[in-house]
């Protein structure tokens, strides 16, 4: 079985998160994905535990890629990577939208070189936009498409955390590189029928709102025409999210026989709302193991799941019988986990192909590769300073 990107050549200039993790998605379906990098490196060079110099952020955003790192302010630069944008088939960018122009390599540039390419570029708000050159991280995102007001309010409801916090994962990020995924492999197919490529402009905010199911609820005024958020019991056992309504929850308990509704008829609905949820809470707490109260659950078929530390994740058992973190070299002598893509082909090969590359690794196997540059020549780029590398930083400060 092969991969289904295979022969795909993508230049990945992005950096942190929303533009690293398209690259990691494509590499992973066998693009040879080359991240572009920096002579100060990509921020989440800082964040995550070190192993082997590869801190655990950019490594799992960055894994199975190779890596030249180029100095773009050098006025050598712009041809090396003019070069490699003509052997390629797709760039991504995250910059801010006139940051690549200003370096000369925009697309309208890069288009004249390559009729072919097809550029991804994400940003927080868009190209030619009245905040298009505001800079923006997830967070910010989360803060203006109403995610961080939303939950706050769904918190004030149940009365828990009074307090404006962001979301505990980088959502905005993601999605703008899940939907960016789809434009580039969209992209290709019409290339296939047009021979020319595109560029797509991804908006973190755009993303956001377009995956947000519960938008419609905000733009109509109709939050009460929605179900009641899920509720969290702390069981003897563990703690559990039942997603259902209570309400529905109550009826179904009540119908299947589980329970008898403990409210007298001319109880004030106040009342019939304590008396209920007492019952409903006395019951549940009866449920000493988690087989007990599966069992529970599956008699009136609702759906729950165990509030789990993600420190534990791999003990899931979808998880584990899926691969869904897997053990890869750790490049001193061990493993490291990182997390799988979701991709499972029925006939064709997808997944994690290595740990990341060191800043620089793969100056000389890449420029060989694609540009079929001698030795000499990239050893002339290293002296100027157009290329850098990890390894000549360390062997200089040894």
């Amino acid at each position: 079985m092969q991969f289904p990107l295979e022969g795909l050549k993508v230049l990945d200039f992005s950096r942190v998160l929303a533009g690293p993790f398209a690259g990691r998605m494509l590499s992973d379906l066998g693009a040879d994905v080359v991240k572009i990098e920096p002579p100060e490196g990509d921020v989440t060079r800082y964040w995550g535990k070190v192993i082997a110099h590869l801190p655990g952020y950019y490594h799992q955003q960055n894994a199975g890629k190779r890596n030249v790192c180029i100095d773009l302010r050098h006025p050598a630069a712009k041809a090396l990577v003019n070069a490699l944008v003509a052997e390629a088939d797709i760039l991504i960018e995250n910059y801010r939208p006139d940051v690549m122009a200003r370096l000369g390599i925009g697309y309208e540039d890069l288009s004249r070189i390559n009729p072919k390419l097809i550029m991804l570029s994400i940003s927080g708000f868009g190209h030619n936009g009245p905040e298009s050159r505001r800079p923006a991280y997830a967070p910010v995102i989360h803060s203006e498409a109403g995610l961080i007001f939303r939950s706050h309010q769904e918190a004030a409801s149940q009365q828990t955390d009074p307090h404006f916090q962001d979301l505990p994962l980088s959502v905005a990020d993601t999605n703008a590189s899940l939907h960016g995924l789809i434009g580039v492999l969209s992209a290709v197919i019409l290339r296939n029928q047009t021979g020319l490529g595109q560029h797509i402009d991804i908006a973190m905010i755009d993303a956001t709102i377009a995956t947000d199911d519960k938008m419609h609820y905000d733009l109509e005024a109709s939050g009460g025409t929605g179900p009641m958020r899920n509720e969290i019991y702390t069981l003897p056992f563990s703690a559990v999210l039942i997603s259902t309504d209570f309400r529905l929850l109550f009826k179904l308990l009540v119908d299947n026989g589980h329970l008898t509704d403990p409210s007298p008829k001319d109880a004030s609905l106040e009342e019939k709302i304590r008396l209920r949820r007492d019952a409903v809470h006395e019951l549940l707490q009866a449920q000493t193991t988690e087989a007990d109260f599966d069992a529970l659950m599956g008699s009136i078929n609702v759906a729950w799941g165990t509030v789990r530390d993600p420190a534990l994740i791999r003990q899931q058992a979808t998880v584990a019988h899926r691969g869904s973190i897997v053990d890869i070299d750790d490049r001193a002598g061990g493993v490291r986990p990182i997390t799988q893509s979701p991709y499972r082909f029925s006939n064709a090969k997808s997944g994690v192909r290595g740990p990341a590359p060191h800043r620089g690794e793969h100056n000389d196997d890449v420029l060989n590769e694609w540009l079929a540059l001698p030795e000499e020549a990239i050893t002339a780029l290293a002296d100027q300073g157009v290329l850098l590398s990890d390894a000549n930083d360390r062997a200089n400060n040894a």
